[in-house]
C-alpha cells in the first residue's frame, strides 16, 4: 500500500508575512509568529476557507465562482529567491515584494516538491501542499514598485522557484525558527495524460 511519508528532509522559517489587502497591493507585511487557524494565517487576504476562482482555474470554473481555498498560504524557499534574484541581477529579493507568507531554507528544489506533499512542524501543525505557485504579473508589479526596472525580469527568473501554495490541514501554533518537515506522497506519473 502507498501512503504518505516522511521524507527526511525539513526546512526552518527563516520570514513569516501576510498579504493584508490584495486588492491594493501584493506586498506581505512581516510577522515572527502566528496562530494558525483552517482558515489560513490571522489577517490573511489570501486566507479563508472558501474562495472566488481565479485564472487559475478557469478551465474548471467560470471566474468568480466560489470555490474550496486551496491557496491560503505562499510558501517559498531562501535557496530558489537567491537563484531567482541572481538571475534578476539583484543582490536580494525581499519576501515582502512577492506576497511570501513563509519562506523556509533547507529543502532542495522546494518549489518542484509533489502536490499534496505535508510540511509538518513540531507542534503538529499541518499544511497540505496544493501545487507549484507560476510567476505572474502581480509579483512583478509589486517588485517592479521596490526595485524600478526589474520587475520585467521576474516571470522568467522565477520559472520553477516561485514556491508552492498551501492549505492548512491541522492548525496550530508559527513562529520563525519552527521546522516544517517534509512529508511526501509516493512519487509516480501519470502516463495517460496526452502530450502536446
Amino acid at each position: 500500500m502507498a501512503i504518505l511519508s516522511p521524507t527526511g528532509l525539513s526546512g526552518t522559517i527563516v520570514w513569516m508575512g501576510r498579504v493584508e489587502d490584495r486588492d491594493a497591493a501584493l506586498a506581505s507585511s512581516e510577522m515572527g509568529q502566528a496562530e494558525v487557524g483552517y482558515d489560513g494565517l490571522p489577517g490573511e487576504s489570501h486566507g479563508g476557507l472558501t474562495r472566488k476562482s481565479c485564472a487559475r482555474v478557469l478551465q474548471q470554473y467560470p471566474r468568480g465562482t466560489e470555490i474550496r481555498n486551496v491557496r491560503q498560504i505562499t510558501i517559498l524557499s531562501e535557496e530558489d529567491m537567491a537563484a531567482t534574484a541572481r538571475d534578476m541581477g539583484l543582490d536580494r529579493l525581499e519576501p515582502e515584494w512577492v506576497g511570501a507568507s513563509l519562506i523556509i531554507k533547507g529543502i532542495p528544489d522546494f518549489t518542484m516538491i509533489p502536490p499534496s506533499s505535508r510540511l509538518i512542524s513540531q507542534s503538529g501543525l499541518g499544511l497540505v501542499v496544493d501545487m507549484e505557485n507560476a510567476p505572474c504579473t502581480l509579483s512583478a508589479r509589486s517588485i517592479e514598485q521596490f526595485a524600478p526596472g526589474y520587475g520585467k525580469l521576474y516571470k522568467q527568473a522565477a520559472q520553477n522557484r516561485r514556491g508552492v501554495t498551501a492549505w492548512v490541514e491541522r492548525p496550530g501554533p508559527l513562529h520563525i525558527g519552527d521546522v516544517l518537515q517534509l512529508h511526501a506522497p509516493p512519487n509516480r506519473i501519470y502516463r495517460h495524460i496526452p502530450t502536446s
